[in-house]
Order: structure tokens, then C-alpha cells, then sequence
């Protein structure tokens, strides 16, 4: 395993349960993947955090600039932000941000990607039936992505 360097604001820094509470919760985060001509690519994306295997799980398009770019380079980074608080009498946003570091694979198992997509669409969709029909009306051209974290860190932000 590659060796990563300690959170430099380390009274900030968060337990892997926090993290992983923030994971789990957040309706989306971004996605960083090394783009083309040597540009950065970013993108929002909601994800599913599994407990049963510590990974993540994203589906997207069946083609594209991101399934490209993953399959040049599988290093990825995908930051999320919980909701933030105030504390009574302070003017400043306090909020937890979870960064992790991983490589992300395509799934290639259908029925793995219509289980990811169902395990997302339970965060999103009012009931179990809007989201077979989702699924009977766009599940064919969907893709499935699942990231192996190597790193994930956590702190806690006040914006001041």
C-alpha cells in the first residue's frame, strides 16, 4: 500500500466512523479523476457507501469522458461535505468533510450494476415501485462504478 501523509491539521481531524457517518449520509460528492491534457476532471456524484465491503459505488452512463478517463487512470478522489451547523451565537459554518483516495473500477455483472443502482435510488426515490420503473425504463443504459478507498480522511471545518 502506498504511504499517504498525515492530516496536517490534525486537532481537526475525525474518527473513520465519522467519515464513514458523513459517507453514508451526504447526497452527493465529487469525483476527481485525472483528466485530459493534463487538466484536472471534477464532477458531482451520489454515492453509496457499502459498510459490508468499505467500498463506494457510483453509475453514470454506459460511455463517456469519465469511463475513459477511468480506464487511462483508475487513481481517483471523491470529496463529500455533510449539511454544516452553526453553534448558538456564532456567526461561522462548521462542517465535516471526508476526502478518499482509491482506485474506482467499472462493474461489468448486470445485476451487480442494477444493485448498486437500486441501493442509490433507495436514498432518492419515494418508493420501492418508482424505483423498478426507473430501472425497467433506464436500466439498460446504465453502468456501474465501484471505488477501492486506499486513504479516506476526515475533519471537521469552521469557515472563519
Amino acid at each position: 500500500m502506498e504511504e499517504f501523509r498525515k492530516m496536517r491539521r490534525f486537532k481537526q481531524e475525525i474518527t473513520e466512523e465519522e467519515c464513514i457517518k458523513v459517507l453514508k449520509e451526504a447526497p452527493r460528492g465529487v469525483l476527481a479523476l485525472h483528466g485530459e491534457n493534463g487538466y484536472p476532471y471534477a464532477i458531482p456524484l451520489n454515492q453509496f457507501y457499502n459498510e459490508e465491503d468499505g467500498k463506494l459505488y457510483f453509475h453514470g452512463a454506459m460511455q463517456g469522458l469519465k469511463l475513459d478517463l477511468i480506464t487511462k487512470n483508475n487513481k481517483v478522489c471523491f470529496t463529500v461535505l455533510d449539511e454544516g451547523f452553526k453553534k448558538e451565537g456564532e456567526w461561522p459554518w462548521h462542517f465535516h468533510s471526508v476526502v478518499c483516495l482509491g482506485r474506482m473500477e467499472i462493474v461489468e455483472d448486470r445485476e451487480k450494476v442494477l444493485s448498486i443502482c437500486r441501493k442509490l435510488a433507495e436514498r432518492f426515490y419515494p418508493t420501492k415501485e418508482s424505483i423498478e420503473e426507473e430501472i425497467r425504463n433506464a436500466g439498460s443504459r446504465v453502468n456501474g462504478l465501484v471505488m477501492t478507498i486506499d486513504r479516506m480522511s476526515g475533519k471537521l471545518v469552521k469557515e472563519a
